[in-house]
């Protein structure tokens, strides 16, 4: 996708070391950020420098890669693998990275280490740009029914940010709206501003702007009264978790805007790649839901008129608040999963279908 009309990819190495885009620094500042050691990868998933599912788990992939560019010793690369891990604990595709990568070199002394942990990394980036091509071709069909029977612009919601950004390319929650804009189909999102961090206002709106779609930012309570309304036509979401039951783990606020969706009878869609289902845990309850600085609520970041990126706080000096970053929107609320193998139901026969 593009940035100030030139086509980019949210990661990749280059010259010895992984550049990323730097998304804390977005929308005021375009940086590339070049990562050069394991604890660099560590520390850019926890800081959020990278963040998405997706790209999380890339970023990690990458991450495996530059501990063998370091040392080829066994130990250091198995220490290296646990503490990405643990760098953020929600989203599954950073474990299924690393677990990738590791069963890749096990047993792997030669020479070609590098090379080979090079290459699975890119291999995991370029499966993630065409299974999110692929959401967006299956999702797409959902947007042009829905044009074909209305005839003016689809309006739809979506929360966070599970674009380019959250991904390789293309992105999740948005690739079925790239398609339909590039196919000429006339669309329009609201963009919930997902407090905190406003990962809707910084990044889902200003990716929407380099490709030129209509957008508008919405508070994050706004969706409720345009559903009611009937300015809403459809809710599309990523998900950083996404249980073989149906239920699904994605940030925080999106189980409010599938009840209101519910209750207005809206459609509401969750686009995701493989890579985010859980076949492991049973139960919503059981997933790590993960607990993040308080800060991230109690301060904004903005430009001041020296167009200098400025924090402040907001909140009275001795208050306390709580900084949950997900929440799990129980599968009868999600009328299907666009997945990039075809749509499913949100339910254990609808994924088992697609994913024998």
């Amino acid at each position: 996708m593009r940035i100030d009309r030139k086509e980019y990819r949210t990661i990749w190495y280059e010259n010895n070391v992984v550049k990323i885009i730097d998304q804390t620094k977005l929308p005021h500042k375009f940086i590339i950020k070049e990562l050069k050691t394991v604890k660099d990868v560590v520390n850019s998933i926890k800081i959020m420098e990278v963040r998405g599912a997706p790209l999380i788990g890339a970023t990690a992939a990458y991450g495996i890669a530059l501990a063998v560019q370091e040392n080829h010793d066994p130990e250091f690369i198995k220490i290296s693998a646990e503490q990405l891990v643990q760098s953020r604990p929600t989203a599954i595709n950073l474990k299924w990275a690393v677990d990738r990568m590791m069963k890749k070199l096990s047993g792997i002394n030669s020479d070609q280490i590098l090379d080979i942990a090079l290459k699975e990394a890119k291999e995991i980036c370029d499966e993630d740009v065409k299974f999110c091509e692929n959401i967006g071709i299956n999702g797409f069909k959902i947007i042009e029914e829905i044009y074909n029977k209305k005839k003016s612009t689809v309006n739809i919601l979506t929360h966070c940010n599970a674009g380019w950004l959250a991904t390789i390319n293309w992105g999740t929650a948005t690739s079925p709206i790239y398609h339909a804009h590039k196919k000429g189909i006339p669309v329009h999102v609201w963009v919930d501003e997902t407090r905190p961090r406003n990962q809707g206002a910084n990044l889902t709106s200003y990716e929407l702007n380099e490709e030129e779609i209509p957008n508008t930012i919405i508070a994050d309570n706004t969706g409720g009264i345009l559903m009611q309304r009937g300015e809403v036509d459809m809710c599309i979401v990523g998900t950083d978790r996404t249980l073989s039951n149906g239920d699904v783990c994605n940030k925080i606020g999106t189980y409010l805007k599938a009840l209101a969706a519910h209750d207005n009878e809206i459609p509401f869609y969750v686009a995701l790649p493989s890579s985010t289902i859980d076949w492991n845990i049973k139960d919503a309850k059981d997933i790590p839901i993960e607990k993040r600085n308080s800060e991230e609520l109690s301060h904004v970041e903005g430009v001041d008129e020296n167009n200098e990126v400025k924090k402040v706080l907001i909140y009275p000096k001795k208050s306390k608040a709580v900084n949950l970053a997900f929440d799990v929107t129980p599968a009868k609320y999600v009328t299907g999963l666009i997945t990039e193998r075809g749509v499913s139901a949100a339910s254990y026969e609808g994924i088992k279908k697609l994913f024998k």
